[in-house]
């Protein structure tokens, strides 16, 4: 009996203490698969940190979707077909209002088999992001195409797109930019790197082909002088000429409240475009906008600069430099004489304002009409000319030279010169070395 006893005794102290082990295991099991799904959910949690950081800003993605959703590709510019949009590194230059935006969006819309992001300089997102640090993000999400609009609105720019293109070299990337813009003078040399082309307002057959859908060809300089710039589709030119003489070379004019949106243009162009660009004053800016009134009241101005400083109260030196920081904006024209001609900065001859519609806006009916043809020549042909002034005449264009005038504008003026024309409103056809002057507006 004593035997059993005791052994029942170490029997119980002995489950006693299998208990508490297995009941310590228990714990300590529990106390595993806790730390452990505490672990997991930490890496779960931790992964999509690393997934949402990889991902493009939403707000971006919304207002990609937004702006190409407004945008038709019904019409396109003429530079868009001259474009290879898959060069490393393009930018877009042009005026206010030309359409540059516009044209980016048509060629991702009908490019769906890019991986592309458009967005604007000038989003929110970039208040506490870097072009470089969306370039990244996107770089890793497959992107391949990287279109940024307005990108003289970022301060810094270039030296963060010539870090991208050094560090993405499988990323093409798109840049708009004002006119003003200076690419080959910023905090970064991109003239190696870049490709620049530059978007002007519409010509008088862009003007046709967009509100009158009357499909025009392209006509070169040599065919208009010859006179076979006769496109059968435009049998009487004239009232659809001079309805685009006061609103018919920005592509908005289809949008309503044209006057509006130039004054808008002019506003923004010289009261913030030019400061912002040139680093000047707000005061500044307001000057620069007195200068281009008196231009539009003095057209075509022979610039005399100690008259403009006098006016404006600023320094004589300052005239050259700003009436430049205008003629880049597209806000003027400036004529120069042969000894450089636009491309080599010769003499400037005469101050014109860059197009009919803003001679228009400013100065209204009071518009001198030989003033408005003149204009009209020298900002159709320029962008594929190289236009300056005649010693004999109003305006030499290669061994070509060109006097302007109305409807019973004579030879005399010309009458020695060799490969001389006149140049005439007011009439539809072409002969004896007499052109339409509508008919230059066929020339892009």
């Amino acid at each position: 009996m004593g035997i059993f006893f005791q052994m029942w005794v170490k029997i119980h102290l002995f489950g006693q203490k299998t208990q508490k082990i297995f009941g310590q295991f228990k714990k300590l099991l529990y106390l595993c698969t806790v730390k452990s799904a505490q672990n997991i959910k930490l890496c779960t949690i931790e992964s999509a940190n690393q997934t949402n950081k990889a991902m493009i800003d939403a707000s971006l993605l919304q207002y990609m979707k937004e702006q190409l959703n407004l945008t038709s590709v019904d019409f396109k510019r003429y530079l868009y077909d001259q474009m290879d949009w898959n060069k490393r590194l393009q930018c877009l230059l042009g005026g206010r209002g030309v359409g540059k935006s516009t044209m980016v969006k048509q060629h991702i819309i009908e490019t769906p088999e890019e991986h592309s992001l458009y967005v604007s300089a000038d989003h929110s997102y970039f208040t506490i992001h870097t072009l470089i640090e969306l370039a990244d993000e996107f770089v890793k999400e497959g992107g391949d195409h990287l279109y940024i609009d307005e990108i003289h609105k970022y301060d810094g720019w270039s030296r963060e797109i010539k870090q991208i293109y050094d560090t993405h070299p499988a990323l093409k990337v798109f840049i708009t930019g004002s006119s003003i813009l200076d690419l080959l003078d910023g905090e970064a040399d991109l003239s190696r790197r870049i490709i620049m082309r530059h978007l002007h307002g519409m010509s008088f057959r862009e003007y046709l082909k967009l509100v009158h859908k009357i499909d025009v060809p392209v006509y070169s300089l040599e065919e208009i002088l010859a006179g076979n710039a006769q496109p059968k589709a435009l049998p009487h030119p004239l009232p659809l000429f001079r309805q685009y003489l006061r609103d018919g070379y920005y592509p908005f004019s289809l949008e309503g409240d044209f006057q509006e949106r130039m004054q808008n243009v002019i506003r923004q162009t010289m009261e913030s475009d030019i400061p912002h660009y040139a680093k000047m004053s707000p005061a500044t800016g307001r000057k620069l906008r007195q200068m281009l009134s008196i231009v539009a009241q003095n057209a075509p101005y022979k610039p005399e600069s100690q008259a403009l400083a006098n006016e404006l109260h600023i320094s004589r030196n300052d005239v050259p430099s700003y009436l430049l920081f205008m003629e880049k904006a597209e806000m003027i024209g400036q004529l120069r004489d042969d000894t450089g001609g636009m491309r080599g900065l010769g003499k400037v001859e005469k101050v014109y304002l860059n197009n009919t519609n803003i001679q228009y806006t400013l100065v209204g009916e009071k518009a001198e009409i030989g003033n408005v043809r003149e204009t009209f020549f020298y900002n159709q042909l320029h962008v594929t000319q190289d236009v300056i002034s005649s010693r004999v005449s109003d305006f030499s264009v290669g061994e070509y030279t060109f006097e302007v005038g109305g409807k019973k504008k004579g030879k005399k003026q010309i009458s020695e010169v060799p490969n001389g024309y006149v140049v005439r409103d007011e009439i539809e056809y072409a002969a004896n070395q007499i052109i339409p002057l509508w008919a230059f507006g066929l020339m892009y």
